[in-house]
């Protein structure tokens, strides 16, 4: 699938990428569906076969839908910085702090994805909230 999807970025050919995961796809829902099937000593592979045939359109949605990629690995980045700061931090002792902190690792990694600076939109929104105005939005 990855290598077929390589060849996709490389050529932007939608209909051949198609025609190379068909096999995959056919392939995959058998496995699935006979793991499906398997006796109760398969317990948890059977749950996993199941959950994956439920959602069997979802996994081939970037086969057929401009943007979407096979992997999940952008989200992954954009959340790598916040997990290795509550990882080193502690986390916060509080629900009001916990709070806090995930609206400004969430701020930090929206304007980065804006190229804009958070220094300068925290100093806008602490400007406004002084005046009383609305707070600045990010979106």
């Amino acid at each position: 699938m990855f290598a077929a999807w390589g060849e996709f970025r490389e050529d932007a050919d939608r209909a051949r990428l198609l025609e190379s995961v068909a096999p995959l796809q056919e392939e995959l829902r058998a496995l699935l569906e006979e793991a499906a099937r398997k006796a109760a000593r398969n317990r948890r592979h059977r749950s996993f076969a199941k959950n994956l045939l439920k959602g069997w359109p979802a996994l081939w949605t970037f086969a057929s839908v401009p943007g979407v990629e096979p992997t999940n690995n952008h989200a992954e980045r954009g959340l790598r910085g916040a997990v290795i700061y509550r990882k080193l931090s502690l986390g916060s002792q509080s629900e009001g702090g916990e709070l806090r902190t995930a609206r400004l690792l969430s701020a930090h990694t929206t304007c980065r994805l804006q190229h804009r600076s958070l220094f300068a939109y925290l100093a806008e929104a602490l400007t406004a909230h002084a005046r009383g105005d609305p707070v600045p939005l990010l979106a």
